[in-house]
């Protein structure tokens, strides 16, 4: 399940959106802060549009457990940092971060993000 996250990361980071919705799985949905719920790929990408120019991520760490409610699923936590451009074109960085997602059978169920963009001094990233 990790190697899955990281994989769809991976391609998210890069813009292959046609490899990364290979890794969904019908009716898969992403929440974001501020309770922004996308169920495309191309819905998440115009609304990061209207926020940074570009953002990243270092990766601490991936955490990975089995679902205990769903013993066919698997969540997977990451955690790390964002760093990136807003789009006046100043960098930022080190801006904390948690995904979670759930995976089951190979692919991506759900997504749950967590982090500090609106908490980033000088800047509107909401």
């Amino acid at each position: 399940a990790t190697e899955c996250v990281r994989v769809f990361l991976s391609l998210m980071e890069q813009r292959d959106l046609h490899g990364a919705k290979a890794m969904l799985a019908p009716g898969f949905q992403m929440i974001f802060p501020g309770e922004a719920r996308f169920s495309t790929l191309e819905e998440l990408v115009a609304w990061g549009a209207n926020r940074y120019a570009s953002v990243a991520k270092h990766y601490e760490r991936f955490d990975e457990l089995r679902d205990l409610s769903n013993p066919t699923q698997e969540v997977v936590y990451c955690f790390g940092t964002l760093y990136g451009q807003w789009l006046d074109g100043n960098a930022f960085e080190g801006i904390r971060f948690i995904d979670r997602f759930v995976v089951a059978d190979g692919l991506l169920i759900d997504q749950r993000v967590w982090n500090d963009l609106t908490e980033v001094k000088g800047h509107d990233a909401t």
